[in-house]
């Protein structure tokens, strides 16, 4: 459940991090809050209702299952030899969490900080696959992302694995640093969603055998926008938290943490809002609020490591490319991605990482960030499709066309979100 590594912690910053971890799980709603405001009226129900469906199956899973790969801190874990070098790759933690109340609060901080971490990640693809993934199939991908891919991603990076021991091992930085969780939760939720967006395929109407793609915009505004705002509070703490449990951060640099998270999230907020203006005349709501989840994805990397102006130049960056990806993916690639999670946190989230060894100081740290992203790439993103493209055999992930063309509230759950407001009929659907 934590890095053999990690710097030890001061009672002040153990008293800290649990409410700081409390107000994180707001990024989780704000996340949440976005994804149904980004899909149809007629799926709002089923948005919510699935994202606690699968936080619930996901934190289950994980507690039975999960837990016991990721932990770091019950013994040795199991360990292969190459090159003389030991290679950490799973954790030997107890089962189904036994012995828990006896762990060192430490463990059971660090515990936590894993549940919260995987909640939002099994939320980021949810989004991309609104408006025609099954209810069932997003439970049975949270489960599958809980039980096998994020426990070893988990260990990996926070419980000592080998891209932890990777400074220890062979002088470079610290290793792999991933303080806020931006590979372990945004890159691989992020990967989820790309999976995804491939195996059930485009929303009907969006890709129309004659002319560009059609515009499909979400239901709701206000949802996405106070969604973001939420998620600020929770970015604020998460990061903060962050910094306490796998930094070993003194409390005295929290506030640098939270400053530099908000001017990440300002910048590319201001990025995206100047190039949505530039490209259509007028800013455009829903690509500046993805603009503002893509500066705070990017703190998740790096808010702890880098100098202010870095942190704002970080997140000028994730705000200009963000909705030239969204464009690019969406006209050229033809990947319907509704909440844009793809360019939203897979993007983010490598470029952060990517950014905090650009501007760690440490020696070796951008090399050992690479090989980092260069394991998220080529091993992570095929396992999830695999996995997935399994899974789709055994629960299809894509409604049938009756359910898409209704919605997937009545489909799924016998009642829409907005039962005394009328649902326009989608003009795309013949």
């Amino acid at each position: 459940m934590i890095a053999f590594s990690a710097p030890p912690l001061g009672e002040v910053s153990l008293a800290l991090a649990l409410p700081l971890l409390l107000l994180a799980s707001l990024a989780i709603a704000g996340v949440a809050l976005v994804n149904a405001g980004l899909g149809r009226s007629r799926s709002a129900a089923q948005s919510m209702l699935g994202s606690l469906a699968m936080i619930s199956i996901a934190v289950i899973v994980f507690a039975l299952v999960g837990a016991t790969i990721a932990d770091g801190a019950a013994g040795p874990g199991h360990v292969f030899h190459f090159s003389g070098k030991p290679w950490n790759w799973a954790g030997t933690g107890p089962i189904a969490l036994n012995g828990l109340a006896l762990s060192p609060m430490r463990s059971q901080l660090a515990l936590l900080f894993e549940f919260l971490a995987l909640a939002l990640a099994v939320l980021i693809p949810w989004g991309s696959g609104a408006d025609r993934w099954r209810l069932s199939a997003g439970i049975a991908s949270a489960a599958v992302l809980a039980a096998l891919v994020f426990p070893f991603v988990s260990h990996w990076i926070w419980g000592g694995g080998w891209l932890a021991q990777l400074g220890l091992n062979f002088s470079l930085g610290s290793g792999f640093l991933d303080v806020g969780g931006a590979a372990t939760v945004h890159v691989l939720g992020g990967f989820s969603a790309l999976a995804v967006v491939w195996i059930a395929g485009p929303r009907r109407g969006k890709f129309p055998k004659e002319g560009l793609s059609t515009a499909m915009p979400g239901h709701n505004a206000v949802y996405i926008l106070f969604g973001c705002l939420i998620a600020l509070v929770g970015w604020l703490a998460w990061n903060m938290a962050g910094a306490l449990l796998w930094l070993g951060a003194a409390p005295s640099a929290l506030p640098s943490t939270a400053i530099n998270t908000l001017l990440s999230a300002a910048a590319a907020l201001a990025a995206t809002f100047t190039v949505t203006r530039i490209r259509f005349g007028k800013p455009d709501a829903s690509l500046c609020a993805n603009g503002w989840l893509a500066g705070l994805v990017t703190s998740s990397a790096c808010a702890s490591l880098v100098s202010p102006p870095t942190a704002i130049f970080t997140g000028l960056v994730a705000g200009i490319a963000m909705p030239l990806l969204v464009e690019f993916l969406e006209l050229a690639v033809s990947i319907d991605d509704p909440s844009g999670a793809v360019s939203v946190h897979a993007a983010g989230g490598l470029w952060g990482l990517i950014a905090a060894g650009i501007f760690a100081p440490q020696p070796g740290q951008f090399t050992a960030q690479l090989i980092g992203v260069a394991t998220l790439l080529g091993l992570v993103l095929p396992l999830i499709y695999l996995l997935f493209a399994l899974l789709n055999r055994v629960v299809p992930f894509r409604v049938d066309p009756d359910g898409e063309r209704i919605g997937m509230d009545l489909h799924e759950l016998g009642g829409g979100a907005y039962p005394e407001f009328v649902v326009h009929r989608d003009d795309s659907y013949h």
